[in-house]
């Protein structure tokens, strides 16, 4: 029996790790326009170098979920703690693009054993219902924190160092952290195991993977395109054999009987709109802070910083309404609040004052995703045997994953089909001597070309014509995201209707 300073202890280490692995999702996006000119890489492969690493991640976490309650989740964990640390320093060591899409690529499969191990050893050190809920606020407020401060770190990072440093930092980072596992986090694993279900890891390895590829390319190659309906049929296929052959295995990968579970299937719903609400918004913000407010990737981590101090404050208070409200009631107020922050921040345009409604919004959202958060993946894994402790985790983290890529796809998507209508008819009207054809390209994409824009010597003569593109970029860009705000504004309330009357 551990002592409540040992679990606590404990959970100090499990939410480093877990603190590790999350980071890397956002860390590198500031890194990105210097790694642009380093390797030599376009919009798609700067997106690739992101993307590698979510697909990845997305894709095993449900396996590795499993072989730690199978193997034991702290041996899997340290294992995946190694393999993030190594490839952190293949990453940094890295001389061309290749090298570092390969990296991150590795990164996410060993960050896929470290991620649902976390909150498995969680549910099994911390048995008391209410220790429990504190620490799955602990855990919660950590993932969201460390989503949003990514940026804050790689702008402070890209001040000082090389964008190698965005990979040097884990090395003694996961070093760190695996002592700390070794020495104080128990072993745990499930008392019963059946036979391995290589079946169903396999049909569910490779349905999230090409699902997750089709809506990352989606918005490149048309949410229709002939590669898009194959992935999504080719998705639809595994994933309902998957369910087919769990639901008929005596020893499945995951028990799908748990989502007819109500405490578990709409927390899961939940948690799936909400990240989708705020890997949207982040994805935004990053184009509204580096592209329209054109501040520096140091600037624009210290002006996020009031989402992360939303998320850390919001989820301890989520833990206590949800023990006097219910679950239902404080989810339901969380996607209240996280639309209403999404609403607030589609009213922004081009001179709308930081102090005010964007600090806001940002709050806003902050709060909205932490109070959703932690009641919700408290009832998940309150729904879910010991045993299978690690595959609950995991069908929590995937849907993380699975609604944050989404949400960066469709949103992205609205946004990129709006802002390329508005500002290709003046691009186009560009002289090919004041604008070269990649540079007309990369304005045509992004507002984050803005700075480059403003910074060239071009004749007097088009200077007008550079600060209307300007703005039109700007403020195109702006409209779009007012138009994607709406649709996640709805996506937010349509789910909190439904957890409220089902």
């Amino acid at each position: 029996m551990m002592t409540k300073s040992r679990r606590f202890t404990a959970l100090i280490f499990i939410c480093l790790a877990e603190l590790l692995v999350v980071l890397d999702n956002t860390v590198v996006n500031v890194a990105l326009p210097t790694m642009s000119v380093d390797l030599f890489a376009s919009v798609s492969d700067l997106q690739w170098i992101v993307d590698a690493y979510t697909l990845t991640f997305a894709g095993f976490l449900l396996t590795f979920g499993h072989l730690g309650d199978r193997f034991g989740r702290r041996r899997v964990m340290i294992i995946g703690l190694i393999g993030v640390g190594a490839m952190s320093l293949v990453g940094a060591l890295a001389s061309n693009l290749e090298q570092v899409i390969m990296a991150r690529a590795a990164m996410g499969v060993f960050a896929a054993a470290v991620f649902p191990a976390t909150l498995a050893m969680i549910t099994n050190i911390f048995t008391d219902a209410r220790e429990r809920a504190i620490a799955i606020a602990a855990w919660t407020a950590m993932a969201g924190f460390a989503i949003a401060i990514g940026p804050t770190a790689g702008g402070w990072l890209l001040e000082h160092f090389s964008w190698h440093s965005v990979f040097w930092m884990n090395v003694p980072a996961a070093l760190l952290v695996i002592v700390g596992v070794l020495l104080v986090v128990p072993e745990s694993k499930a008392l019963h195991v059946g036979r391995f279900d290589f079946v169903g890891t396999i049909l569910s390895l490779l349905g999230i993977v090409i699902l997750v590829w089709t809506i990352i390319d989606a918005p490149h190659r048309g949410w229709v395109s002939p590669f898009s309906i194959t992935g999504y049929l080719s998705a639809t296929v595994l994933l309902a054999a998957f369910v087919a052959w769990e639901l008929r295995t005596d020893a499945p990968i995951l028990n799908m009987n748990l989502f007819r579970t109500r405490r578990f299937s709409f927390p899961a719903l939940a948690i799936a709109v909400s990240y989708f609400s705020m890997f949207g918004f982040l994805f935004l913000i990053t184009q509204y802070f580096q592209g329209v407010r054109e501040y520096s990737p140091l600037e624009f981590g210290i002006h996020s910083l009031p989402f992360a101090a939303a998320v850390a404050v919001g989820a301890p208070v989520a833990t206590l309404a949800a023990q006097k409200l219910g679950t239902t009631a404080v989810m339901v107020f969380g996607l209240l609040v996280l639309s209403g922050g999404m609403f607030l921040a589609g009213q922004t345009t081009v001179e709308t004052p930081y102090l005010g409604p964007v600090v806001i919004s940002m709050v806003l959202m902050g709060l909205g995703l932490a109070i959703v958060q932690g009641p919700a993946t408290d009832s998940i894994m309150s729904s879910v045997p010991l045993d299978e402790a690690g595959a609950g985790s995991a069908v929590n983290d995937t849907t993380r994953e699975l609604g944050g890529t989404l949400g960066v796809a469709v949103i992205g998507s609205i946004v990129a089909s709006y802002y390329t209508s508005k500002v290709a008819p003046i691009v186009d009207a560009i002289p090919d001597a004041v604008m070269s054809a990649q540079e007309k390209g990369f304005a045509r994409e992004s507002v984050l070309s803005v700075i480059e824009i403003r910074s060239r010597d071009i004749s007097p003569l088009f200077e007008q014509q550079k600060d209307s593109l300007i703005y039109t970029m700007k403020t195109a860009c702006l409209e779009g995201f007012a138009i994607a705000s709406y649709f996640t504004v709805g996506a937010a309330l349509i789910t909190a209707l439904l957890v409220a009357l089902l």
